[in-house]
């Protein structure tokens, strides 16, 4: 397959679901596309966001599938706002813009909209395990928390009005607080109630099982792709290629895999782990206590990290594609020359991740000088890319937190960086990302590395600076 050319820029100074394809007279044959086409968008959960050092998002991954079909390269610039990203397309600053665009008479007068069309709702975010409110009626005499200042407060209070009074609406905010915030606390059972959009409360629902999203609180909000008004010949050829079936199909899979599949670890007792002999953690300690000596590391800490992330299975395909007991990344693998024929293969996929620690301790090492701390700073870049923990040791420092400690410091400034007033600071350089799974992560490490030092043996841990 052709590798596709991508370039991904910042615009500094500036900074669901399928349902059809706009129309137009084609210009294709008079208009060629060009070699490089510069994609604007935006940092978002869903859009375009950076994993692991891989380029990630639902956009992204269509924009990238249409520069395919047509042979063509892209480059990217992330502008800091909506506002800002279309305002660069008005200027000419980029070509398209890859990601939600509201189809308003607003933004008729700026940009044409173009691809497939999204539609979306604010729905109510409810605890499934509860008395399921099934009717807007039905919020009379409950307690709903929103935002304060945003659109879902505008809403709901115009749904009160509707109903006649009666819904009891509790504005609440804070300079990190986020709708991915208020609906941790459905699912934790601190809040009952709140509202958020459509698509939000579906890809939040991939890591919250036990939340409801089912009911619609508001008219449907279309969005889609956008080109200058006088791009007709741009938007023809977005709209071409979006209506033909190979597009839908692709769409329809990217769609399940951000909105869709389950986006935590599937700890499932395989036959694996029942042929684990008495006194093993797994079947695989002697990969660990054979590479482990390379890191420095006590042998049952890479266990922890290998249980966390597959639970010692190496069939295991994340929803993101990391693979194998160590869940590398394909582009990780063919960084250190292994590829997809072997990347399952233990050892190799061992040898692999235990290179990964050590090149990401090297960038850590004049960092976090205390080597049990930094520890936790590479557990952390392991799950989330070492980029982003670069980014909230960034924001530590510049926000009165110890840049060298994790707990309580740098483990609350990567919770910033799904937050745009964070993501957006001058000191980040990758964006946006969803922090809370990554401080979970490096609390479960440290569980099991715990449990497995205080139960099984440090047999076989020949190097001295064992943890």
């Amino acid at each position: 397959m052709k590798r596709l050319p991508v370039i991904i820029a910042s615009l500094l100074s500036a900074a669901g679901m399928w349902m059809g394809c706009a129309g137009g007279h084609s210009n294709l044959s008079r208009h060629p596309l060009p070699d490089t086409l510069v994609v604007g968008t935006v940092y978002s959960p869903t859009s375009f966001f950076i994993m692991r050092g891989d380029t990630m998002g639902y956009d992204y991954d269509r924009i990238c599938d249409f520069a395919r079909s047509r042979g063509i390269g892209l480059k990217f610039v992330v502008a800091r706002s909506l506002t800002a990203l279309v305002d660069s397309l008005r200027h000419h600053h980029v070509d398209l813009v890859a990601c939600e665009i509201p189809i308003t008479a607003e933004y008729r007068q700026l940009v044409l909209s173009c691809g497939a069309v999204n539609e979306t709702h604010q729905v109510l975010i409810q605890h499934a395990g509860d008395s399921i409110v099934t009717d807007v009626t039905q919020l009379v005499g409950r307690d709903v928390y929103v935002e304060r200042g945003t659109k879902y407060e505008s809403r709901l209070r115009n749904l009160d009005s509707e109903l006649g009074g009666g819904i009891r609406i509790h504005p609440i905010g804070g300079d990190t607080l986020m709708p991915e915030d208020l609906i941790a606390m459905v699912q934790n059972r601190q809040l009952p109630l709140t509202i958020v959009d459509s698509d939000i409360a579906m890809f939040n629902h991939t890591y919250y099982d036990s939340i409801d999203i089912g009911l619609k609180v508001s008219f449907p909000q279309r969005s889609s792709w956008a080109v200058r008004i006088e791009d007709q010949w741009l938007a023809d050829s977005i709209n071409a290629w979006s209506s033909s079936g190979n597009a839908q199909a692709y769409s329809k899979t990217a769609l399940r895999r951000y909105f869709e599949l389950s986006k935590g670890l599937q700890h499932t007792d395989t036959a694996m782990r029942r042929t684990v002999p008495p006194g093993d953690i797994s079947p695989y300690d002697d990969l660990f206590k054979k590479y482990s000596p390379q890191l420095g590391w006590d042998w049952r800490l890479l266990a922890a990290i290998a249980y966390t992330e597959s639970n010692f299975d190496p069939e295991v395909v994340s929803w993101a594609g990391a693979r194998g007991i160590m869940q590398l990344m394909p582009s990780t693998a063919a960084g250190y020359g292994l590829d997809m024929e072997h990347i399952t293969d233990p050892e190799q996929n061992v040898r692999v991740a235990v290179l990964t620690l050590i090149d990401i301790e090297k960038m850590l090492a004049q960092r976090i000088v205390n080597p049990d701390e930094r520890i936790k700073f590479i557990v952390a870049s392991y799950n989330a890319g070492v980029g982003h923990v670069l980014d909230a040791i960034e924001l530590a420092r510049k926000y009165d937190k110890d840049p060298n400690l994790w707990n309580g410091n740098v483990e609350e400034a990567i919770l910033w960086k799904a937050n745009p007033q964070y993501y957006n600071d001058s000191v980040c350089h990758y964006g946006y990302f969803r922090g809370r799974q990554t401080v979970a992560y490096v609390a479960e490490v440290e569980q099991h590395y715990l449990f497995y030092k205080n139960k099984y043996h440090k047999s076989n841990q020949t190097d001295k600076k064992q943890r």
